[in-house]
């Protein structure tokens, strides 16, 4: 079927009724929210030259992915609430696709390597310098959003190769599990490709995370009582936001297998927690946790107020 015709049409909204005016104040809320946190923090550490480190580095880069993330879907959901015009094109779900994929890659990879860089700090501290060194920090990115990319691109050709016998779906966004089950033969290639997505970069970020939190604890255990209070302090914020966003994707892995039995007001709650929540209140767990950014954000905001 050509591409360029073929339109998808998302008749949930047609359910939303009275609520249409309420949920996009809602999202516009939250999204613009989460955008101005998000620069601000990148923001600081761009500012602040004693941030200029791997740890905040990294830090920059998962603002970023959330930025990415929430606004390859919000935008277009309040375009949609507003003009009343619940369709897309079968080209702009695939655009969604390869963002939505990318968004959610970038986030388990970074908070990865930022539990790496923990251990690293904790169990390692005297070869942290020499492991953990600016450039080694800039190419692992580099692999994570090539590999990211590469992956996603796949998914998006092998998707918009198969014909579809339905253009209607009852969810608030695309993704490649929604087209595929819009298809007329069943599309075995696909799910086996998204299942091996899955696991590279979901299951495995994960793993490498418990790891590193597993040696880490092995370690603090044998350290007096101040330096056990300290390395716990550094890692909060990493473990609230890496428990925070591994919520947001179960709950939202579990909707997409589950959505015809769960109830449209779920529905739409927990397509929107994955790319809203997460997003705005990562930075702000990392500018109320950590000292530093904390600090940094003070001298700013008073530099500001003299100046004005």
């Amino acid at each position: 079927m050509n591409s360029s015709i073929t339109t998808i049409t998302f008749t949930i909204y047609g359910a939303l009724g009275l609520y249409n005016s309420a949920l996009v104040i809602c999202i516009l809320v939250l999204y613009i929210s989460g955008l101005c946190v998000n620069f601000f923090l990148v923001l600081v550490i761009c500012v602040e030259s004693r941030l200029h480190r791997p740890m905040y580095v990294l830090l920059v880069n998962l603002s970023l992915s959330g930025v990415v993330g929430s606004s390859s879907v919000c935008p277009n959901i309040i375009k949609q609430l507003v003009v009343n015009r619940q369709e897309s094109s079968l080209e702009g779900c695939l655009t969604q696709v390869f963002f939505t994929n990318v968004y959610g890659g970038c986030i388990f990879c970074i908070l990865a390597l930022m539990a790496y860089d923990r251990f690293v700090s904790i169990c390692k501290p005297l070869g942290y310098h020499s492991i953990i060194t600016p450039a080694r920090v800039k190419l692992m990115l580099a692999v994570v959003y090539f590999i990211l990319s590469s992956s996603s691109i796949i998914q998006v050709y092998l998707t918009s190769r198969i014909t579809l016998c339905r253009h209607t779906v009852d969810k608030l966004l695309c993704d490649s599990l929604v087209i595929a089950k819009l298809s007329c033969k069943k599309t075995t290639l696909i799910s086996v490709y998204g299942l091996c997505c899955a696991v590279f970069v979901i299951v495995l970020p994960c793993f490498l995370v418990f790891l590193s939190y597993f040696h880490i604890f092995l370690v603090i255990l044998k350290t007096s009582k101040e330096s056990r209070r300290k390395a716990l302090r550094t890692c909060t914020p990493h473990l609230v936001t890496f428990i925070n966003f591994s919520v947001a994707s179960f709950c939202g892995v579990t909707y997409n297998r589950l959505s015809h039995e769960v109830p449209r007001a779920a529905n739409i709650f927990i397509s929107l927690n994955f790319f809203v929540i997460p997003p705005l209140l990562h930075p702000i767990i990392y500018g109320i946790k950590m000292q530093e950014i904390r600090q940094s954000m003070n001298r700013i905001i008073k530099w500001r107020i003299i100046q004005s």
